[in-house]
């Protein structure tokens, strides 16, 4: 199921021996438009300390109440890797923190998709991965919460919110608030339309016009996104969906092996 980010923040962490914090953020990679981990301010537990949490350490949500189960012990969060909110995570510090988990290397590959579908022998991805690259492409998206949204004619609106795919934490949408243009509408626009980021300028541009956008399906953030939407949405635009893509990944592995 799709889900907004901002939703999401506060919802509280538990390993399997107690509560660790609350859901600060997220930080997703700018090449693959995934989530790769939850920031969890730890309160009083660890004195305010952040720490990183990866979707593959999740083993239930519970929407309701507002909590994420995850696999693991508060000694091993404990003696985990902690960041720095005032710096950014380097990609040796999430090598670190990686190795400590035995996870593999999320960036093992070329052709490694977007998202948790693929495996997680820790082993073999850190093999194939090689060299740690010294450039990180992770963000914040309480950072990128506001960039400006730049059509090929001029400006849009500016990112207001996040929606990932809960299954795979894949980032399937950023939610788009038209007010200083379009007063009262939003707009979903998928990370496929993007063309370049200027994280100088703080600007994402897509390759639509603004009058496409404006007479393309209106987005009410105050219901789910359906599956019935989402082919309205890309039918408009004439785009291909996220699903016949990643079916046409697993055809191609498939065919291979």
């Amino acid at each position: 199921m799709l889900r907004n980010v901002t939703r999401l923040k506060g919802f509280e962490i538990r390993a399997r021996d107690g509560g660790i914090g609350t859901l600060e953020q997220f930080y997703f990679d700018d090449v693959r438009w995934a989530v790769r981990y939850l920031v969890v301010n730890t309160g009083d537990w660890m004195t305010d300390r952040l720490v990183l949490v990866s979707p593959l350490a999740l083993r239930q949500v519970e929407w309701e109440s507002k909590r994420l189960d995850v696999a693991l012990t508060k000694e091993q969060i404990e003696n985990s890797p902690s960041i720095d909110k005032h710096k950014p995570v380097s990609r040796q510090h999430e090598a670190a923190y990686l190795g400590y988990y035995h996870y593999p290397y999320y960036w093992a590959g070329p052709n490694y998709p977007a998202g948790l579908t693929v495996q997680r022998d820790a082993e073999a991805a850190q093999t194939s991965a090689g060299k740690v690259s010294a450039d990180s492409h992770l963000r914040s998206t309480e950072a990128v919460t506001g960039y400006n949204i730049e059509a090929v004619d001029g400006e849009i609106g500016h990112v207001q919110d996040f929606i990932v795919d809960d299954e795979t934490w894949a980032i399937r949408y950023l939610e788009v608030d038209t007010q200083n243009w379009w007063p009262g509408k939003k707009v979903l626009v998928s990370p496929q339309w993007i063309t370049r980021v200027s994280w100088h300028d703080s600007k994402v541009y897509v390759d639509l016009k603004r009058e496409t956008i404006q007479n393309g399906p209106v987005w009410n953030d105050s219901v789910p996104v359906t599956r019935e939407y989402e082919h309205r949405l890309h039918d408009y635009y004439v785009r291909s969906p996220y699903w016949a893509q990643v079916g046409a990944h697993h055809s191609r592995a498939a065919s291979k092996g």
